[in-house]
């Protein structure tokens, strides 16, 4: 029986996991509809869909996957009028970062059976279909969350989907996620944009606060670029968990401060050295909400050319380059060329290459 998936929103995320069922299940149908349909044209040229749905109807009856990729009460609205069209063993899943209130509105609208919650740990301080692509899911953990009436046999076969584009399923309940979502994801969206907001306000008049951001700053606040849209809904989605979180971390600034100003000097060496311990303990595939950076660092001349030599190399071999720029600040790097890849065979080639052509390279 051919695959038929269905999406509702076409973003970052609907739009990578539908090109992941496109590469991983070639003769899969899908069928799509999103706000904009200038984005389901795109997808349509693209060959990552084959149907453009111009609002939600009987065609979503024939799905055996729904994934809802709008913002969590526009998935609400939508899982109302879906109730109608699904049919027997079809399952809805949605990609948020919060699980509560959705999996409650499943239960009101009678959809419990049929309702998995999802959130890969995947994404981008980029949002759009623009940037998506299937390698966003890969070696990426995928929570589940599946309500209770669910039939085991469909969560095997949802969990088995998810397996198959690259991701790594991990089930657990909706109330567990939420909290741990709170303190892996929420609160370090939060703290970064506070501290972005604080260098903002103690910057001087010239700005040589931002004019000499190093990398350890840059790096530790990049999220803080995401979509402010996003980080308000999951704000107002989740508050208990992270005002929960939030009261921990405060309570660990305060006591931060506390040995900053009683010169502490054991206690402020165990400070970093446990945070370091603990933060080299974790995984280093691209399993959380900050997705793992391909990120090399290079020495070159300063002369005319030198960019161009190797970004024309890189390119010569089919080597898509993220990003790419002189580092005017090298409190925290090596090399004054940083080069970005979007995924790890790309990077691991350019590692090859400019070694071989005996570039000097750094990477950490």
């Amino acid at each position: 029986m051919r695959l038929t998936v269905g999406f509702i929103g076409l973003g970052l995320i609907g739009g990578s996991v539908a090109k992941a069922i496109r590469r991983f299940h070639p003769d899969s149908r899908i069928i799509a509809y999103n706000r904009s349909l200038s984005v389901l044209e795109t997808a349509k040229s693209e060959g990552v869909i084959d149907e453009i749905c111009e609002q939600v109807d009987h065609r979503f009856g024939s799905c055996s996957y729904i994934f809802l990729c709008a913002p969590v009460s526009t998935n609400i609205s939508y899982m109302k009028i879906l109730k109608d069209y699904i049919s027997p063993g079809c399952i809805i899943s949605d990609v948020g970062s919060v699980k509560g209130m959705i999996h409650k509105q499943a239960a009101q609208l009678g959809l419990a059976r049929c309702f998995i919650g999802g959130h890969p740990m995947a994404g981008s301080e980029k949002t759009g279909y623009e940037h998506s692509r299937a390698g966003l899911l890969e070696n990426a953990y995928y929570i589940l969350t599946p309500s209770e009436l669910v039939d085991i046999r469909h969560i095997s076969a949802y969990t088995e989907l998810i397996s198959s584009i690259g991701a790594i399923p991990l089930v657990i309940t909706h109330q567990e996620h939420d909290y741990i979502t709170a303190g892996i994801s929420h609160l370090p969206h939060i703290v970064a944009a506070s501290l972005v907001n604080l260098v903002r306000e103690l910057d001087t008049e010239d700005e040589h606060m931002k004019l000499i951001a190093a990398g350890g700053f840059k790096d530790i606040t990049r999220i803080a670029s995401s979509s402010p849209d996003m980080w308000q809904q999951i704000c107002m989605e989740n508050p208990e968990n992270i005002s929960r979180v939030l009261d921990a971390y405060i309570r660990m600034l305060v006591q931060a401060r506390c040995l900053v100003d009683g010169k502490n000097e054991q206690e402020l060496y165990q400070l970093f050295s446990h945070a370091r311990d603990y933060r080299d303990s974790i995984d280093i595939l691209p399993t959380g909400p900050i997705s793992k950076s391909y990120i090399l660092y290079c020495d070159i001349a300063d002369e005319p050319g030198g960019i161009a030599a190797i970004a024309t190399l890189l390119a010569m071999e089919q080597i898509n380059i993220k990003n790419i720029g002189i580092i005017h600040n090298r409190e925290f790097e090596d090399g004054v060329l940083r080069v970005e890849f979007y995924e790890d065979p790309g990077y691991q080639k350019a590692l090859e290459i400019l070694r071989k052509r005996n570039y000097t390279v750094y990477v950490r």
